[in-house]
């Protein structure tokens, strides 16, 4: 795509047609990622074994870990890469680019040591205990241990190239590592294959993520010239600007993801305390709802340039049209999705395990999950929005908001009025009251947008 084509995205394009054009490619990559993600869950449960079940839930929280150096790099360079074309300003684009990959491939060589470091202390916070201890460690084995690097940086890649408008290069890196790990995982994880359990689940999900990084550094190679993904050492600096711009929207991001992990871990942790099947179970549930939350996230990162852009262009009324629209097309799949699962609960968690004890906690746990998703759906485009136009700030308080000050004490509270039950409900609780703050906090922004557009013209 050349440099005017997506000058005509950004900012001529109709608005249902440039959210398409970024949205799809998001959303089909953020699909298939989804079940790259369930196929571990489900390959694992076909071994019938609820401790390999257990391993991939406790390592969870490690691989949310790794979307607090993501979001640092990736929605940091990419939100700066945005508001910089959008100003027209394409040296700041390329070493925004090239300071989000270094930064990100010294982060996941220095994740991988600090796991290996601390290893053991890290398996008994995350909730494995002598049954489960060595299963989890041979899943974190390939997917942290050795895998951090990789995993990082194909996703921070996919975010660079998603804000120059090339959003379906962004998605089939992705896909193309998703796809890899679906058909490598039976292999490695079933008797009939190399029988290697969650271990082997881990060993494809490193494998995958390789190829994925090796498909983006070629793009790279074969589109120089034409790309404003940069990744020349010449433009990695520590440019004030270019610094405090990536991580005055990375930083709050990240720490948004970090206290992601400390909610799962403590939702881990009180699950645990019941049995085995109660782990497996909450897993199951929750890989089921990533479905509709991997869709949203999909829709809203995708469309995040095109709000950045206009946002710095100044072409405020077109970033509410994006918005708006990107909303509507958004909660009318989660909502389908929602109740989909809600008059089916037990059928669908069936899929996974047919061990009648999980199927039944899991169908209880799934409705309180995904009846939190609607909500859930728009907080993540507020979070979007004060993300793309570099509004760091607001997103971090929606981030203590969210876990700090709703979910946890809500886990807390809820586990005790509703012993295990209420674990599943937390997230609704938080998020209902969320996605009021998230609406009344996106239209203040778009009537300060109005009133300086008004002060301009006068």
């Amino acid at each position: 795509m050349q440099k005017n084509d997506k000058t005509y995205l950004f900012e001529r394009a109709p608005v249902p047609k440039a959210v398409m054009t970024l949205a799809i490619p998001g959303v089909l990559s953020s699909l298939v990622t989804v079940l790259y993600n369930l196929a571990d869950t489900f390959f694992v449960s076909m071994l019938g074994d609820a401790v390999q079940n257990s391993a991939v839930t406790l390592a969870a929280p490690v691989m949310l870990a790794f979307n607090a150096v993501n979001n640092l790099f990736g929605v940091g360079s990419s939100s700066m890469m945005s508001r910089a074309m959008g100003r027209k300003d394409m040296d700041t684009v390329r070493r925004s680019s090239a300071f989000g990959f270094y930064c990100a491939l010294c982060c996941g060589l220095l994740f991988s040591l600090l796991v290996t470091v601390f290893f053991t202390p890290l398996l008994q916070l995350l909730g494995a205990d002598a049954t489960t201890m060595a299963a989890t460690a041979e899943y974190m084995h390939w997917t942290v241990r050795l895998g951090a690097a990789p995993a990082i940086l194909n996703v921070v890649m996919a975010y660079l190239f998603r804000a120059e408008g090339a959003a379906l290069h962004a998605s089939i890196g992705t896909m193309s590592g998703c796809v890899l790990n679906i058909i490598l995982d039976p292999i490695f994880i079933l008797p009939w294959g190399l029988n290697m359990g969650a271990a082997g689940a881990g060993c494809a999900t490193f494998v995958s993520n390789c190829v994925a990084c090796t498909y983006f550094l070629v793009l790279v190679i074969v589109r120089r010239g034409r790309t404003m993904v940069c990744i020349s050492p010449k433009m990695f600096s520590f440019r004030r600007d270019i610094v405090r711009g990536v991580c005055g929207v990375g930083v709050p991001a990240s720490i948004q993801n970090l206290l992601n992990v400390v909610g799962m871990t403590v939702l881990n942790n009180f699950t645990a305390s019941y049995e085995a099947t109660a782990v497996a179970a909450m897993g199951i549930a929750h890989k089921i709802a990533m479905v509709p939350m991997y869709v949203s996230m999909g829709i809203g990162q995708a469309t995040m340039p095109l709000i950045g852009y206009n946002y710095a262009s100044g072409n405020h009324q077109r970033m509410k049209h994006a918005f708006t629209y990107t909303t509507k097309v958004a909660l009318a799949f989660q909502i389908t999705v929602t109740t989909v699962c809600c008059l089916f609960p037990a059928t669908i968690v069936g899929w996974f395990m047919k061990d009648a004890q999980i199927v039944a906690l899991g169908a209880v746990f799934l409705c309180g999950q995904i009846l939190a998703q609607p909500f859930l759906c728009m907080d993540f485009l507020a979070v979007g929005v004060f993300q793309s136009c570099g509004m760091g700030g607001r997103s971090l308080v929606f981030a203590v908001l969210r876990k700090v000050v709703l979910e946890i004490p809500a886990l807390f509270i809820l586990g005790k009025l509703f012993p295990l039950y209420g674990l599943a409900y937390a997230q609704l609780c938080a998020e209902f009251v969320l996605a009021v703050v998230a609406v009344l906090a996106v239209r203040k922004i778009f009537r300060d947008c109005e009133r300086k557009a008004g002060l301009q013209m006068m």
